[in-house]
């Protein structure tokens, strides 16, 4: 045991800057080197490092509140989505009712008479068009859904990769943005010559608002990651003294 100690003594004396590391290092981690050799010291080192890389310094509020309101936000833009897609009733235009689903018209100024075909409104590529228009509609709810999960979970599971959690439900999020945004755009571009401001009704709106909703909680997400990615690990790297 004295010629180890004397051993290492000596390294010690012809490697000042893993002496230096030495003291920086917290104390837990001291006992993965104690009485260790020269030969294993790099591997200790490395231990101690990454067993501070899992941790995380305590979040402020406001960085707190933030993000809960991101998922807050996120949340309500699904629900609100989800419920518009649904009904999918979005023009109204004279005695007419175009929607994702169906084609009602109105009888008498009384009842509405739906039908499934779109063929029959008799407007040139209606039919085809919004099949492809609710496919993307509802992906984009999907996407967003998945994209909540992952923001959940960085939340709840504060691990060394809740970051990336982070980062890649905003990406999704961003995503489902994209989509959702380009199924508004088909609907519109479909019914063209019966848009009006005054005829687009309230689930039509809902959708819009969902939308606007996922594009600011995914800008604001990937903004707030950006911020606090470099605080997330402090000890990622050996400090000097």
């Amino acid at each position: 045991m004295g010629q180890e100690q004397a051993g290492w003594e000596k390294g010690s004396s012809g490697s000042g800057k893993l002496n230096r590391m030495l003291w920086v290092l917290p104390e837990e981690a001291g006992q993965v080197w104690r009485g260790a050799r020269p030969d294993v010291l790099p591997h200790a080192i490395f231990q101690a490092q990454r067993l501070l890389g899992q941790r995380r310094p305590p979040r402020s509020f406001f960085e707190s509140f933030t993000r809960g309101l991101i998922i807050l936000c996120a949340s309500l833009a699904v629900v609100l989505s989800s419920i518009s897609i649904c009904d999918g009733q979005w023009l109204l235009a004279d005695d007419r009712l175009f929607g994702l689903w169906r084609f009602c018209t109105a009888s008498n100024q009384t009842e509405l008479h739906c039908l499934r075909d779109l063929s029959q409104a008799q407007v040139p590529w209606l039919a085809s068009g919004m099949v492809v228009a609710r496919i993307v509609a509802s992906l984009a709810v999907v996407v967003a859904i998945f994209g909540l999960e992952f923001l959940i979970v960085s939340q709840v599971c504060e691990d060394s990769l809740a970051w990336r959690k982070w980062a890649m439900g905003s990406t999704l999020l961003l995503i489902s943005f994209i989509l959702s945004f380009g199924g508004l755009l088909s609907f519109l571009v479909l019914l063209r010559s019966q848009v009006t401001l005054w005829g687009l009704t309230l689930m039509f709106w809902s959708d819009f608002t969902a939308s606007f909703l996922l594009f600011l909680n995914a800008i604001s997400g990937l903004h707030i990651n950006s911020i606090t990615h470099n605080n997330m690990h402090p000890w990622s790297l050996p400090t000097k003294v």
